[in-house]
Protein backbone atom coordinates (compact mmCIF):
# COMPACT_ATOMS: atom_id res chain seq x y z
CA UNK A 1 0.00 0.00 0.00
CA UNK A 2 1.16 3.58 -1.55
CA UNK A 3 -1.16 6.19 0.28
CA UNK A 4 -2.43 6.75 3.67
CA UNK A 5 -5.60 4.75 5.32
CA UNK A 6 -8.04 6.57 6.52
CA UNK A 7 -8.49 6.06 10.80
CA UNK A 8 -12.01 4.96 11.82
CA UNK A 9 -12.64 6.08 15.72
CA UNK A 10 -13.21 3.17 18.04
CA UNK A 11 -17.28 4.09 18.28
CA UNK A 12 -17.29 4.05 14.25
CA UNK A 13 -15.92 0.30 14.76
CA UNK A 14 -18.26 -0.28 17.56
CA UNK A 15 -21.06 0.70 15.29
CA UNK A 16 -19.88 -1.55 12.44
CA UNK A 17 -19.83 -4.43 14.63
CA UNK A 18 -23.14 -4.15 16.09
CA UNK A 19 -24.68 -3.62 12.67
CA UNK A 20 -22.71 -7.14 11.75
CA UNK A 21 -24.13 -9.44 14.19
CA UNK A 22 -27.49 -7.48 13.45
CA UNK A 23 -27.09 -8.43 9.50
CA UNK A 24 -26.17 -12.15 10.18
CA UNK A 25 -28.55 -12.97 13.05
CA UNK A 26 -31.68 -14.78 12.18
CA UNK A 27 -35.19 -14.30 13.31
CA UNK A 28 -36.82 -18.27 13.37
CA UNK A 29 -40.28 -16.06 12.95
CA UNK A 30 -39.14 -14.31 9.98
CA UNK A 31 -39.79 -15.41 6.00
CA UNK A 32 -36.14 -15.09 5.60
CA UNK A 33 -35.31 -17.86 7.95
CA UNK A 34 -37.57 -20.13 5.61
CA UNK A 35 -36.11 -19.07 2.73
CA UNK A 36 -32.64 -20.20 4.17
CA UNK A 37 -33.79 -23.27 4.99
CA UNK A 38 -35.24 -24.16 1.41
CA UNK A 39 -32.46 -22.88 -0.39
CA UNK A 40 -30.61 -25.21 -2.51
CA UNK A 41 -27.66 -26.69 -1.32
CA UNK A 42 -24.15 -25.33 -2.97
CA UNK A 43 -22.20 -27.46 -4.98
CA UNK A 44 -18.48 -28.14 -3.31
CA UNK A 45 -16.84 -26.32 -5.93
CA UNK A 46 -19.08 -23.05 -5.44
CA UNK A 47 -19.00 -23.70 -1.83
CA UNK A 48 -14.72 -23.70 -2.18
CA UNK A 49 -15.27 -20.70 -4.13
CA UNK A 50 -16.89 -18.92 -1.53
CA UNK A 51 -14.85 -20.32 0.88
CA UNK A 52 -11.72 -18.28 -0.84
CA UNK A 53 -13.60 -15.43 -1.37
CA UNK A 54 -14.87 -15.01 2.40
CA UNK A 55 -10.92 -15.40 3.32
CA UNK A 56 -9.89 -12.68 1.13
CA UNK A 57 -9.83 -9.24 2.58
CA UNK A 58 -9.40 -5.68 0.99
CA UNK A 59 -6.92 -4.28 3.95
CA UNK A 60 -4.48 -4.45 1.29
CA UNK A 61 -6.24 -3.48 -1.72
CA UNK A 62 -8.31 -2.70 -4.02
CA UNK A 63 -9.72 0.30 -2.44
CA UNK A 64 -12.68 2.55 -1.83
CA UNK A 65 -12.26 6.13 -1.92
CA UNK A 66 -13.59 6.44 1.44
CA UNK A 67 -10.83 4.33 2.88
CA UNK A 68 -7.69 6.26 1.58
CA UNK A 69 -6.30 9.44 1.67
CA UNK A 70 -4.22 10.70 -1.30
CA UNK A 71 -3.89 13.92 -0.11
CA UNK A 72 -1.48 12.22 2.67
CA UNK A 73 1.39 11.16 0.71
CA UNK A 74 4.81 12.45 1.07
CA UNK A 75 6.52 10.92 -1.88
CA UNK A 76 6.09 12.10 -5.41
CA UNK A 77 3.82 8.86 -6.45
CA UNK A 78 2.07 10.09 -9.49
CA UNK A 79 -1.42 8.85 -9.90
CA UNK A 80 -3.94 8.13 -12.91
CA UNK A 81 -7.09 10.18 -12.32
CA UNK A 82 -9.89 7.68 -14.51
CA UNK A 83 -12.84 8.94 -13.13
CA UNK A 84 -14.44 6.13 -11.50
CA UNK A 85 -10.68 4.26 -10.86
CA UNK A 86 -7.75 5.78 -9.73
CA UNK A 87 -5.07 4.23 -10.63
CA UNK A 88 -0.53 4.06 -9.69
CA UNK A 89 1.40 3.36 -12.73
CA UNK A 90 4.47 1.71 -12.35
CA UNK A 91 7.67 1.68 -13.85
CA UNK A 92 7.52 -0.01 -17.77
CA UNK A 93 3.78 0.24 -17.66
CA UNK A 94 1.78 0.98 -21.18
CA UNK A 95 -1.78 1.40 -21.16
CA UNK A 96 -4.56 1.54 -23.43
CA UNK A 97 -8.40 3.17 -22.98
CA UNK A 98 -10.74 0.48 -24.37
CA UNK A 99 -13.38 3.07 -25.95
CA UNK A 100 -17.01 1.71 -27.05
CA UNK A 101 -17.46 3.45 -30.31
CA UNK A 102 -20.54 4.00 -30.12
CA UNK A 103 -20.74 6.06 -27.21
CA UNK A 104 -17.18 6.70 -27.21
CA UNK A 105 -16.95 5.90 -23.36
CA UNK A 106 -14.26 4.83 -21.76
CA UNK A 107 -15.06 0.96 -20.59
CA UNK A 108 -12.08 -0.37 -19.22
CA UNK A 109 -8.16 -0.28 -19.16
CA UNK A 110 -5.46 -2.66 -20.52
CA UNK A 111 -2.63 -2.04 -18.54
CA UNK A 112 0.97 -4.46 -19.66
CA UNK A 113 4.38 -4.86 -18.12
CA UNK A 114 5.86 -6.42 -21.80
CA UNK A 115 4.98 -10.07 -20.95
CA UNK A 116 1.66 -9.82 -19.09
CA UNK A 117 -1.41 -7.60 -19.70
CA UNK A 118 -4.44 -6.88 -17.52
CA UNK A 119 -7.97 -5.56 -18.38
CA UNK A 120 -8.99 -3.74 -15.63
CA UNK A 121 -12.83 -2.53 -15.67
CA UNK A 122 -15.54 -1.48 -12.84
CA UNK A 123 -19.35 -2.26 -12.21
CA UNK A 124 -21.88 -0.94 -9.91
CA UNK A 125 -22.57 -3.53 -7.53
CA UNK A 126 -24.72 -4.10 -4.25
CA UNK A 127 -23.98 -1.81 -0.88
CA UNK A 128 -23.87 -5.14 1.23
CA UNK A 129 -23.67 -7.75 -0.55
CA UNK A 130 -21.41 -9.45 -3.21
CA UNK A 131 -22.18 -10.28 -6.83
CA UNK A 132 -19.08 -11.97 -7.64
CA UNK A 133 -21.06 -15.63 -6.84
CA UNK A 134 -23.36 -14.09 -9.77
CA UNK A 135 -21.17 -13.18 -12.14
CA UNK A 136 -19.15 -16.47 -11.96
CA UNK A 137 -22.03 -18.64 -12.65
CA UNK A 138 -22.29 -16.44 -16.08
CA UNK A 139 -18.93 -16.71 -16.64
CA UNK A 140 -18.94 -20.55 -16.22
CA UNK A 141 -22.06 -21.13 -18.56
CA UNK A 142 -20.75 -18.66 -20.74
CA UNK A 143 -17.20 -20.77 -21.44
CA UNK A 144 -19.67 -23.52 -22.02
CA UNK A 145 -21.70 -22.10 -24.58
CA UNK A 146 -18.48 -21.50 -26.47
CA UNK A 147 -17.14 -24.87 -25.67
CA UNK A 148 -14.11 -24.17 -23.58
CA UNK A 149 -13.15 -25.48 -20.44
CA UNK A 150 -12.49 -23.64 -17.14
CA UNK A 151 -11.23 -24.09 -13.56
CA UNK A 152 -12.22 -22.19 -10.41
CA UNK A 153 -8.91 -21.76 -8.05
CA UNK A 154 -7.51 -19.78 -5.53
CA UNK A 155 -5.87 -16.65 -6.45
CA UNK A 156 -4.76 -13.80 -5.06
CA UNK A 157 -8.10 -12.05 -4.08
CA UNK A 158 -10.25 -14.70 -3.72
CA UNK A 159 -11.48 -17.46 -6.15
CA UNK A 160 -10.30 -17.03 -9.83
CA UNK A 161 -11.17 -17.84 -13.00
CA UNK A 162 -8.75 -19.59 -15.14
CA UNK A 163 -10.33 -20.16 -19.21
CA UNK A 164 -9.20 -21.58 -21.84
CA UNK A 165 -11.39 -20.61 -25.17
CA UNK A 166 -11.31 -22.08 -28.50
CA UNK A 167 -10.63 -19.35 -31.19
CA UNK A 168 -8.87 -19.04 -34.57
CA UNK A 169 -5.26 -17.01 -35.40
CA UNK A 170 -4.98 -14.26 -38.01
CA UNK A 171 -4.48 -17.05 -40.42
CA UNK A 172 -7.26 -19.07 -39.19
CA UNK A 173 -6.01 -22.22 -37.68
CA UNK A 174 -7.00 -23.38 -33.96
CA UNK A 175 -5.52 -21.58 -31.07
CA UNK A 176 -6.68 -21.41 -27.60
CA UNK A 177 -7.16 -17.90 -26.01
CA UNK A 178 -6.22 -18.49 -22.15
CA UNK A 179 -6.92 -16.07 -19.11
CA UNK A 180 -7.49 -15.42 -15.38
CA UNK A 181 -9.95 -13.60 -14.14
CA UNK A 182 -9.67 -11.17 -10.73
CA UNK A 183 -13.16 -10.02 -8.96
CA UNK A 184 -13.24 -8.05 -5.89
CA UNK A 185 -16.37 -6.78 -4.20
CA UNK A 186 -16.55 -3.19 -2.51
CA UNK A 187 -18.71 -0.65 -0.67
CA UNK A 188 -21.67 -0.68 -4.20
CA UNK A 189 -18.76 -1.60 -6.68
CA UNK A 190 -17.07 -4.42 -8.03
CA UNK A 191 -13.62 -4.60 -9.79
CA UNK A 192 -12.96 -7.11 -12.31
CA UNK A 193 -9.52 -8.01 -13.88
CA UNK A 194 -8.51 -10.14 -16.87
CA UNK A 195 -5.01 -11.15 -16.60
CA UNK A 196 -3.47 -12.07 -19.99
CA UNK A 197 -0.35 -13.20 -21.35
CA UNK A 198 2.80 -14.89 -19.44
CA UNK A 199 1.19 -14.28 -16.03
CA UNK A 200 -1.62 -16.83 -17.58
CA UNK A 201 0.30 -18.97 -18.84
CA UNK A 202 2.58 -19.57 -15.82
CA UNK A 203 -0.01 -18.88 -13.09
CA UNK A 204 2.43 -20.40 -10.08
CA UNK A 205 4.96 -17.74 -11.54
CA UNK A 206 5.04 -14.84 -8.61
CA UNK A 207 7.70 -13.14 -10.64
CA UNK A 208 5.38 -12.83 -14.12
CA UNK A 209 2.65 -11.59 -12.30
CA UNK A 210 4.09 -9.33 -9.39
CA UNK A 211 4.04 -5.87 -11.04
CA UNK A 212 0.36 -6.36 -12.29
CA UNK A 213 -1.26 -7.85 -8.89
CA UNK A 214 -0.07 -5.16 -7.21
CA UNK A 215 -1.08 -2.54 -9.58
CA UNK A 216 -5.18 -4.17 -8.58
CA UNK A 217 -4.10 -3.81 -5.05
CA UNK A 218 -3.82 -0.60 -5.38
CA UNK A 219 -6.59 0.67 -7.89
CA UNK A 220 -9.09 2.92 -5.68
CA UNK A 221 -12.68 2.76 -6.56
CA UNK A 222 -15.10 5.93 -6.84
CA UNK A 223 -18.17 4.46 -7.22
CA UNK A 224 -20.17 7.96 -7.03
CA UNK A 225 -23.63 8.77 -5.34
CA UNK A 226 -25.63 8.67 -8.38
CA UNK A 227 -27.93 5.80 -8.36
CA UNK A 228 -27.10 3.02 -10.60
CA UNK A 229 -27.99 -0.60 -10.90
CA UNK A 230 -25.73 -3.53 -9.94
CA UNK A 231 -24.37 -4.77 -12.76
CA UNK A 232 -24.09 -1.53 -14.86
CA UNK A 233 -20.64 -0.42 -16.40
CA UNK A 234 -18.65 2.77 -14.33
CA UNK A 235 -17.64 4.30 -17.48
CA UNK A 236 -14.33 5.86 -17.00
CA UNK A 237 -12.90 9.15 -18.31
CA UNK A 238 -9.93 9.95 -20.80
CA UNK A 239 -6.95 11.83 -17.58
CA UNK A 240 -6.38 14.95 -18.16
CA UNK A 241 -2.57 16.19 -19.47
CA UNK A 242 -0.54 17.76 -16.67
CA UNK A 243 0.28 21.30 -17.15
Amino acid sequence: MIFGRKKRNAQEEAVETVETVEETSVDEEAPEAEAAVDAPELSEAEAQARAWDDEFDREEGPFDIEEVDLEADEDDVKRLDLGSIIVTPFEGMTIQLQVNRETNVVQSILVGDGESGLEVAAFAGPTKSSMVPEIREEIIKATAQQQGQIAVSQGPFGSELRRALPVKDPNGNAATHLSRTWMVSGPGWLLRGVLLGKATFEPDNEDAQVALFEFFSNIVVRRGTAPVAPGSLLPMKVPEAEG
